[in-house]
């Protein structure tokens, strides 16, 4: 329901999103209280990006001046509203920026030195549609950070092409189990008041004669391989226990990036990270290994690598991020990596089913890509750490590696195995 400037009650049927609705409401000079529109800010134009760029000679007597004009996309309004602009009427320091970060990649593009006085058709098109697609990015950055499971903020960023949020993708913060599949939760947790300093019977890690996995810092101190207990929900110790921190969740602030070199999406992160600190676990859908074969067969032919087995103790089941996953989903490999695979038990203690969790092997900085071993192996002497060894989305690939579509690896690295299987 909406009011126009004379008092008038209108209704509107919800055939539009409300940015559509916003432009319509602006056009007919109509005020909604629901979309923000009054009557103080309806004739308020606000830029939403810039389209274009041109130079004009403006001849005063026998002086000349070159004036610079920006096309401007206004907010709430059609494109057929764009006007051209002078720069010293225009207050966003912000776009205009990355205005002209984008016009710079595009003339370096085309091989250009600098801007032409007038822009051709194919560079305006070009950065609309760059313009178009940050926008669409960060309304995928804010949807990713309301689900609320992250400390850190998530960002996402594509400076190398025009490829926006994956399709058939759901964000989740857990794993979805598949049909057929039943997590039994844990009955009994430990006693301890102080889980670290003294643990009642070995605390949980005891209970299944193991050890403590952490430091007071909250780094893995086992080595890779051996399974890390945490304490859980029956547990008599708070949240702020020492032994909880994977089910904490993401602590970091990370960023979903386009690589430019042919590897599609990757993650790095915007801050330190300490050796041997949690970062973030693989989540997706937990399926049988049945399951497994057969979508693995399909991924083989698309080149996906997805499927992560649970074969701690049994290769029974199989975790697939291809369609529902978390911030893990975009993590690429490495034959060189910075992260290691460690198996976790919290409030399921069936070994068939471990929590996969992944640990910094060294100290991170600032902007460095993320990245861990799909085929990572852990000590072939050691009969509990080869539990750890990782079939990272060979499930479901019928034959011998040799008959097998060998997939080349894009890493880098000096280590370089040169295929990923």
């Amino acid at each position: 329901m909406a009011e126009n400037l004379k008092g008038q009650v209108c209704r509107v049927a919800c055939i539009a999103n409300a940015g559509q609705l916003e432009v319509i409401c602006r056009e007919q000079g109509v005020v909604c209280g629901e979309l923000g529109i009054n009557k103080n800010n309806l004739c308020d134009y606000e830029v939403e990006y810039l389209c274009d760029y041109k130079k004009k000679v403006i001849t005063d007597g026998k002086t000349q001046t070159v004036q610079e004009l920006y096309l401007v996309k206004w907010k709430g309004f059609p494109e057929s509203s764009n006007t051209w602009e002078p720069r010293k009427n225009l207050r966003c320091v912000d776009l205009l920026n990355q205005f002209w970060e984008d016009l710079n990649v595009e003339m370096r593009r085309q091989k250009k030195r600098s801007a032409p006085r007038r822009l051709d058709p194919a560079t305006v098109s070009q950065l609309i549609q760059r313009a178009k697609l940050r926008q669409t990015l960060k309304q995928w950055e804010v949807h990713l950070n309301s689900l609320g499971a992250h400390k850190g903020h998530i960002y996402v960023r594509n400076l190398v092409d025009l490829e926006g949020p994956p399709k058939n993708f759901t964000y989740i913060n857990d794993y979805k189990v598949g049909d057929g599949i039943m997590l039994n939760e844990v009955s009994v947790g430990c006693e301890c008041t102080d889980c670290l300093g003294n643990p009642v019977e070995g605390c949980c890690a005891g209970a299944s004669q193991h050890k403590f996995a952490y430091n007071e810092l909250g780094q893995v101190r086992i080595r890779p391989g051996l399974p890390i207990y945490e304490c859980n929900k029956r547990c008599r110790c708070g949240l702020d226990c020492l032994n909880r921190v994977v089910q904490r969740g993401i602590r970091y602030s990370l960023c979903i990036f386009r690589t430019d070199n042919g590897r599609g999406w990757g993650v790095r992160t915007m801050e330190r990270i300490r050796k041997n600190t949690f970062v973030m676990e693989y989540v997706g859908e937990i399926i049988t290994t049945e399951e497994a074969e057969r979508r693995g067969q399909i991924y083989d032919k698309e080149g996906a690598t997805y499927l992560f087995d649970l074969d701690y103790v049994d290769d029974e089941y199989t975790v697939d991020a291809a369609y529902y996953g978390n911030i893990s989903h975009f993590v690429n490999h490495s034959c060189d990596p910075n992260l290691q695979v460690y198996n976790v038990f919290i409030d399921n203690l069936d070994e068939r089913l471990p929590r996969i969790a992944f640990f910094a092997t060294r100290g991170i900085k600032a902007g460095e890509e993320l990245t861990f071993d799909y085929k990572m192996k852990i000590d072939p002497v050691d009969a509990e750490s080869t539990k750890m060894d990782s079939n990272f989305s060979l499930t479901g690939l019928p034959g011998s590696p040799k008959k097998r579509m060998r997939m080349e690896c894009k890493c880098g690295v000096a280590t370089c195995r040169k295929y990923l299987f």
